[in-house]
């Protein structure tokens, strides 16, 4: 070994064994449990800590066929008319498929005997043409599909894991289990057949059949809380199931309602050597885990003799696997497995990690046994990573950039059009997968380094040896480079494997092995980001990956705010290009909150959750799963037996400060509740713009947001002494988003046109006031505007239009692309305030049509919708004359509601907070938060004001652009906040004291008192009040650049 190697790993159990005194639900999102105190009439406990099952109360007993003998005499009728299988034959294959293939009574009961007698045939047939095969290969396959029923059956060996072939298992999965609507759902049984195929050799194939039946609960619409399986069980699975079985499946299902994440038990089974593995889980929360788990046990040498799926109509999934050691077989002979108590322990761990991501980009290399599950994952987690992170510009750009000039529009546009075409290009998803794919020794051993940082087991529990994949030395980072060096074939390769190495030492901490996880979550060093692209250092990023989602969340405080959201794509193409810019986007939007915070202790932050092409509906539980699995990293591990210690290489108390953001409004309370149950100290202030009980303060409810806007838009009006209902405004972002619709309540100017997710709505005489206050009031989009009060001039295109005349005369050929465009159109516009819509719709590239001869078509522009404008193209407007406000100064609103939102639970105890800040179950709500809301409302104007007229003030004596100038004076407050947070001012008792009364609510003040506010909010939250304070007051009177002796004269 060299002296850059470590000792040699032995493959470990991920996590410690379980030990769990009770069954009662903990905080934690998913349940385990193999040493378990509880016993019941039909179970005992074993010396491995099972719950042992009595063999003769175990499983199902279906109810009997009373017509069976009948129903086989017409069958035999219908197959000797059809003539396909000779008549000596018949009573034989009847018999065969009726007694020896173990199918209970309940499919014949069911089943027609037209479609009876098509099985037996067609098995007739695949058995002929099997004994005929020149490789003697015993195939027999049938499917027989139908709306509220299934039949699949396949030869197969036991502990395979078939890579060819019918797949049945990730057929139905796909078309009946994870497809389930709220009326059609199905429950599946599945059996290995004790007979062999009758006509040929006995051999090491045996049939498995699948049986799928649709669910009839006894109430279709049960509470998600129910419990009691006489009202959220299936008929079939209740008439079926023995009373052990109800009991058993009755309390995992109290615990999974519990539980975000999977409840997961292990049963022995008395006088047998099988084990009875059942996993519970929400419905639609782990899609594809069905085959997934035969995957996973095939891996470690074992089979089922037996599967269900049984579906309940509050959301749960449960599924039972009967276990047993596989026998040895050609495929297998050369492989050690462990023994089967040894792998059911690993397998029982694992699916928590399965349960994250059942079907990982990787999955062939672990079905293979090239790779183990964490391996794979591992090299899924990193794919992910690399798409996001190699797409980067490289050491030709910089020096593009120094070649030319950033201030010459012309140069700019060029810079800007190669940056896009260089991260379009570089590196794909598809073309980093294959890369990866063609390396797994290279995984294996970029893993095992990974392994030996962030793996560790709890005090008294031991390394135990699984030597499934080949024991991998764990290399330092010198000898994995020089491993990489001389595995890869080209420059490309070694860049995206390198990037392994980046990943790996920017990990701080993660929940990987975390046994009670629902998705994959990474704090990372920001570190490895190019200044050349991000010159403004992040300090703090978290990585989540889901089976629905990937997400970021990126601060550049310690203490710092901003929304989570989630973002839709409509097609594979759109998100392709949403992956692409996702990063970038968050990156955006965090630094654009940190510009806006300026007066507010809070830095900027952003999250965003990006949904995978197939999980588009699937927002909510992506986004549950995105807030656990960080607060895995934020709260300590302090459930015995649950949680495995995380290695923390950050060494620091970390809280988040959330808000709701698009497509997440409606899972704010959500959020705060699930960080009240895991324990979370800062549960109250952990999001904001929750709902009213919960003390929070909808931005939407009370037009935060807009109200900062509307101050803006006001301003322009006043000093140049215009009369806004003359002022005809185009607005994108329709009625039924909460900055559109309140723009519209709160605006008196004349629309001519609004854009939103459903089309344009436009008419230059005006829209009709009285219907966008009613869609405003409805919150609907414009695709509900009654049309017949529209001018005879005006017009609404759909995006699902196609070949409209409008009444001018112009052809709208596609209504998606007239929508996406409309913003660029000359038109009659003075005013417009985009309030909704995707980053960066008016760039460098396209920015030009909005000049002609030099001027700017739209006079006034003040940018509701965050990033909406580039910077370079706003640049080029205000040079064209536009007098434009950009997103960091006129959106600011909802983060100063949130932040006074966030005070208010930080300096009540809880009793005081729920007094007069939570509106009660009656509807009433407490008089002082009625009065703290109109606090809030004066507080966000007053900002607003004080900024509009610092910015154009310093414009009207600097000429500098005003876009420019928000940035400019939200860099000299942040710094001057800093500063002073550093200084010896705030240990000037008076002093602080006396900027803490003029910063803090009257109300707060009044209610609470200033010494209860100090005692009760932490250190450097009153400090970073302090700060920004008097560096946002100083700023917005003396300017920017003000004289060296003006603090004095604050």
């Amino acid at each position: 070994m060299s002296n850059n190697e470590v000792s040699v790993p032995k493959n470990r159990l991920i996590e410690q064994t379980i030990h769990a005194p009770d069954r009662k639900a903990s905080p934690q999102p998913s349940h385990l449990s193999f040493k378990d105190g509880s016993s019941s009439n039909s179970s005992i406990n074993g010396d491995n800590g099972h719950r042992i099952l009595r063999s003769a109360t175990i499983g199902y007993t279906a109810p009997e066929f009373k017509g069976k003998k009948a129903q086989m005499l017409q069958v035999k009728d219908k197959i000797v008319g059809s003539s396909w299988i000779p008549d000596k034959l018949v009573d034989e294959q009847i018999s065969w498929f009726y007694n020896e293939l173990g199918i209970d009574d309940v499919y014949f009961e069911l089943e027609s005997v037209n479609a009876i007698a098509s099985s037996v045939t067609s098995l007739y047939a695949a058995k002929v043409a099997a004994f005929a095969r020149a490789d003697q290969k015993q195939e027999i396959r049938l499917d027989m599909e139908a709306e509220d029923h299934a039949i699949y059956i396949d030869t197969s060996e036991p502990g395979i894991s078939a890579v060819d072939g019918p797949r049945y298992e990730h057929r139905l999965e796909s078309k009946y289990l994870d497809n389930s609507a709220l009326n059609t759902i199905y429950r599946v049984e599945t059996f290995r057949s004790p007979g062999h195929v009758s006509g040929i050799q006995p051999s090491k194939t045996t049939m498995r059949c699948y049986f799928v039946y649709q669910c009839h609960f006894v109430d279709p619409n049960a509470s998600e809380q129910e419990t009691d399986l006489e009202i959220i069980g299936d008929h079939m699975f209740l008439t079926k199931a023995t009373p052990n079985t109800k009991q058993i499946y009755e309390e995992i299902i109290k615990l999974a309602v519990a539980r975000t994440g999977p409840v997961i038990e292990v049963f022995d089974i008395e006088n047998s050597k099988e084990k009875r593995l059942i996993v519970a889980f929400r419905r639609r929360t782990a899609a594809g885990l069905f085959s997934a788990l035969s995957n996973l046990y095939h891996y470690y040498g074992v089979t089922s003799s037996r599967k269900y799926v049984e579906q309940f109509s509050n959301g749960i999934c449960v599924m039972c696997v009967y276990l047993k050691e596989n026998s040895p077989t050609e495929v297998n002979l050369g492989k050690k497995y462990p023994p089967l108590e040894q792998s059911i322990h690993q397998i029982t761990k694992e699916i928590s990690l399965l349960y994250c991501i059942p079907h990982n980009k990787f999955q062939e290399l672990f079905v293979s046994g090239r790779l183990s599950l964490q391996e794979t994952i591992y090299g899924h987690c990193l794919w992910v990573f690399v798409h996001h992170f190699l797409n980067r510009l490289g050491s030709e750009y910089t020096s593009l950039v120094s070649a030319l000039d950033p201030h010459n529009s012309g140069h700019a546009e060029i810079l800007s059009k190669i940056k896009r075409r260089l991260r379009t290009e570089t590196f794909t998803a598809d073309y980093t997968y294959e890369i990866i794919k063609e390396h797994p020794e290279l995984i294996r051993s970029l893993y095992a380094s990974f392994a030996s940082v962030h793996l560790s087991l709890a005090e008294g529990y031991e390394d135990e040896l699984i030597p499934l994949t080949p024991s991998t030395a764990v290399l330092s980072d010198t000898s994995l480079k020089e491993l990489i060096s001389k595995s890869v074939n080209n420059e490309h390769e070694q860049i995206v494997m390198s990037a392994f190495r980046v990943f790996n030492m920017a990990v701080l901490k993660t929940n990987f092995y975390t046994p009670t996880k629902v998705a994959l979550s990474f704090r990372l060093d920001a570190s490895f980001l190019p200044t050349l692209e991000y010159p403004q250092p992040l300090y703090g990023m978290f990585l989540v990956i889901s089976s629905e989602s990937r997400g970021f969340h990126l601060r550049f405080r310690d203490i710092a705010r901003g929304g989570i959201r989630i973002v839709k794509s409509r097609n594979r193409e759109a998100y392709s290009i949403n992956a692409r810019s996702m990063f970038d986007e968050n990156y955006g939007l965090a630094n654009t909150q940190q510009r806006k915070n300026k007066d507010i202790p809070e830095g900027g932050s952003k999250g965003v959750i990006l949904l995978n092409p197939e999980s588009q509906d699937m927002g909510g539980v992506a986004f549950e799963k995105y807030i656990d699995s960080i607060m895995d990293l934020l709260l300590p591990a302090e459930t015995p037996g649950i949680k495995n210690p995380i290695v923390d290489l950050y060494g620091k108390q970390e809280i988040l400060f959330m808000g709701p953001d698009e497509n997440t409004a409606d899972l704010v309370d959500w959020a705060t509740l699930h960080a009240r149950k895991r324990n979370a100290p800062w549960w109250k202030s952990f999001f904001t713009g929750k709902s009213p009980k919960l003390g929070g303060i909808p931005h939407d409810a009370y037009g935060m947001t807009t109200l900062s806007v509307r101050e803006f838009v006001k301003g322009i009006y006043r000093k140049k002494e215009l009369d806004p209902s003359k002022v005809r405004k185009m607005q994108t972002g329709g009625p039924d988003g909460d900055l559109g619709s309140n723009e519209i309540l709160l605006s008196n100017e004349k629309y001519t046109s609004i854009v939103d997710g459903s089309g344009v709505l436009a008419d230059p005489q005006g829209l009709n006031k009285d219907e966008l206050l009613r869609l405003a009031k409805e919150r609907k989009m414009i695709s509900h505007f009654d049309i017949t009060k529209l001018s005879n001039t005006g017009y609404r295109v759909l995006v699902d239009d196609s070949n409209i005349l409008l009444p001018d005369g112009e052809a709208v050929n596609n209504g998606t692309a007239f929508r996406n465009t409309f913003h660029l159109r000359q038109g009659a516009t003075d005013c417009f305030v985009p309030c909704g819509g995707r980053p960066e719709s008016i760039d460098l590239s396209t920015v030009s049509k909005l000049i002609v001869k030099g001027k700017s078509t739209i006079p006034y522009i003040v940018e509701g919708a965050n990033l909406f404008i580039t910077q370079d193209a706003k640049l080029r407007l205000e040079e064209a004359g536009c007098i434009l406000f950009k997103d960091a100064s006129a959106n600011k609103g909802g983060v100063t509601s949130s932040s006074l939102e966030v005070l208010a639970s930080l300096s009540f105890d809880d009793q005081g907070f729920v007094e007069n800040m939570c509106v009660g179950a009656d509807g009433q709500v407490p008089a002082f938060y009625k009065a703290y809301v109109k606090d809030v409302q004066e507080k966000i104007m007053e900002n607003a004001r004080l900024e509009f007229e610092a910015i154009w003030r310093e414009h009207k004596q600097t000429k500098i652009p005003r876009s420019t100038l928000s940035d400019t004076l939200s860099i000299a407050i942040t710094k001057l906040d800093e500063e002073l947070q550093k200084t010896a001012l705030w240990k000037d008792d008076k002093l602080r004291r006396s900027v803490l009364k003029d910063a803090l609510p009257n109300l707060l003040l009044e209610k609470i008192g200033l010494d209860l506010i100090i005692e009760r909010v932490p250190d450097n939250y009153l400090r970073a009040i302090f700060g920004s304070y008097l560096a946002s007051r100083f700023v917005y009177e003396f300017g920017s650049s003000p004289s060296q002796f003006a603090f004095f004269d604050l």
